[in-house]
């Protein structure tokens, strides 16, 4: 059974109204899905719902969708953000990929102290959250932050956000990985006692927080420092384990 293509639009999608789309849009309509005038489409947003459609008109860069049914009313969806320190472009594909189909509200790219990517292409990653909400079924499309360093993110952050932390690290510099004092609690124990809200996720790069933003985290009263378990994951592995436990204690994976 043929899958019917599936289309963000961020305007005002009403029942007997038109859809139209973009040229990539169109492109992806035509050449990749290949489809012509009286195929089914579906189009969506966060504001109006989900439309069933029937393509009316299709030329090389244009494409109008007529819109026939509501199939869904807007819903509410977790306020999570996912905030990730820069890494290779291939890990931050991923990351912006599986964020979305996780959930996440919204990406942040930062830099740290050991950061060594020096940039992010935000509309590549616009696009590829764009492609995932459109494959995974949900409603929205997570907005994306310009590049920014941490310290910049955590002084403009609103203390009504909790933030949790991936801190493997302890307080010994002698030791490897810093030692057994001062490790994070585990994130699904550092989860019980919270409630829902607005929260996210910080994902650190891949030599780990310095000392000094360690310190500089853990003295933030809306901060929780968290770990991930007893391995050190990558960059990406972490930030789906993070938004997965996440979603499992507060977000809606509890949602039938």
């Amino acid at each position: 059974m043929a899958t019917t293509p599936r289309l963000f639009l961020d305007t005002p999608l009403a029942e007997g109204g038109e859809a139209a789309l973009d040229d990539a849009q169109t492109h992806y309509l035509k050449n990749v899905m290949r489809r012509g005038e009286g195929d089914a489409a579906r189009v969506f947003n966060p504001r109006d719902g989900e439309f069933e459609g029937v393509i009316e008109s299709l030329s090389k860069k244009s494409a109008i969708i007529r819109l026939q049914t509501k199939i869904r009313a807007s819903e509410a969806e977790p306020d999570l953000w996912l905030v990730f320190a820069a890494v290779k472009r291939a890990a931050v594909d991923m990351i912006a990929e599986k964020a979305t189909e996780l959930g996440a509200a919204a990406l942040v790219p930062v830099t740290t102290e050991r950061t060594n990517a020096g940039r992010v292409n935000e509309e590549r990653l616009a696009a590829i959250a764009r492609e995932a909400a459109e494959q995974c079924g949900r409603l929205s499309v997570p907005r994306v932050a310009p590049l920014s360093s941490l310290e910049r993110v955590l002084s403009d952050w609103s203390p009504d956000r909790r933030l949790v932390y991936c801190d493997e690290a302890g307080d010994d510099p002698q030791a490897e990985w810093g030692g057994r004092a001062g490790r994070a609690a585990p994130l699904l124990d550092a989860l019980k006692e919270a409630g829902a809200g607005s929260w996210a996720i910080l994902i650190g790069p891949e030599g780990g927080f310095s000392p000094a933003e360690r310190a500089r985290l853990r003295a933030l009263a809306f901060v929780t420092p968290v770990t991930l378990g007893p391995r050190i994951l990558r960059a990406d592995t972490a930030a789906i384990a993070a938004m997965t436990l996440w979603q499992a204690a507060l977000g809606d994976f509890r949602r039938a």
